[in-house]
């Protein structure tokens, strides 16, 4: 689940950030040195420019940790902070934690606007690590819908429409390990969780803004369906051991319930239900938008 919800606003995801962590055992204390960003999105269009502050959260309870942020730098899209920002955690419990650092616009008399963000597991973090890193903000996802009802209208082929999702490429997918990850896209029509009902696509090596013009097809579906349905797209870095998550979305209604149950998984976004919304309104034709990829819990796949 999204921790931003609906706020990510409009501003395509460019630039990096630049910050270290450090654990201090004396204090019991996680601490996150932002150093700086670089070459950040333009927010204001008009003023031609940005005011950008740093945030950050422990997940996955981003409450029973607070909120630490930076201080606002105005009108620079290179802003350093050189700041640090400090959690009260026990280690032990650190390492069960993700660390979800996020850069804003600051907006004085509206909705702050997205800018970008990293999510590092520490669970798999090695503390001995101190050094400073670079990462690129983690991008968006250029996605299209098409909704093709039945063809025939005997009752026999009542249930024939089809769902297309083409996925088309990402941007400012993040570096790990200090390279480009080797991204692919899964995908899930829920609430069937069978593992014969994912797919797909390739592998690409090495590309932070990788292109994979690939549709996947989903039958069986009557107009109504689309009501209970959600589609849930998921980036990931492939490894020979074990892939690694990068972020998501999930395309559907966005009211919480399915077939009359609550459901965790229907938890679209305002701008992921609207392209839900559009596709249900058009049938026959594709519609597409470019979203933030998120974070989020997965629906459990069956075997």
């Amino acid at each position: 689940m999204s921790i931003y919800s609906s706020e990510f606003g409009n501003v395509e995801v460019k630039g990096t950030i630049q910050f270290a962590i450090h654990y201090l055992q004396k204090l019991g204390e996680f601490h996150v040195f932002v150093v700086q960003c670089k070459d950040l999105a333009v927010a204001d269009v008009k003023r031609n420019r940005s005011d950008p502050y740093v945030k950050c959260y422990l997940l996955p309870d981003k409450a029973k940790y607070g909120k630490k942020k930076t201080c606002v730098r105005k009108k620079t899209l290179d802003p350093t902070f050189n700041e640090i920002l400090r959690f009260k955690i026990p280690v032990e419990t650190l390492k069960t934690q993700k660390l979800n650092t996020s850069v804003w616009h600051n907006e004085t008399f509206g909705h702050n606007m997205f800018l970008g963000e990293v999510e590092l597991d520490l669970a798999e973090w090695d503390f001995s690590n101190t050094q400073m890193n670079e990462y690129l903000l983690k991008g968006r996802i250029k996605v299209a819908l098409r909704f093709v009802p039945q063809t025939s209208h005997s009752h026999k082929n009542k249930g024939n429409g089809e769902v297309q999702i083409w996925v088309k490429e990402c941007k400012n997918l993040p570096i790990t390990r200090g390279v480009a990850i080797d991204p692919f896209v899964k995908c899930t029509v829920l609430p069937d969780t069978s593992r014969k009902s994912r797919q797909k696509t390739r592998v690409l090596k090495r590309a932070s803004n990788p292109v994979f013009n690939h549709t996947m097809v989903y039958d069986g579906f009557r107009q109504e369906d689309l009501k209970e349905a959600c589609v849930e797209l998921t980036m990931w870095d492939h490894d020979r051991l074990n892939n690694h998550f990068i972020g998501g979305i999930r395309l559907g209604p966005g009211t919480g319930k399915s077939y009359g149950s609550e459901v965790n998984w229907m938890d679209s976004n305002v701008a992921e239900a609207a392209l839900w919304e559009r596709m249900t309104q058009s049938p026959n034709e594709w519609v597409e938008d470019i979203l933030p990829l998120r974070m989020m819990v997965m629906a459990r796949i069956s075997r």
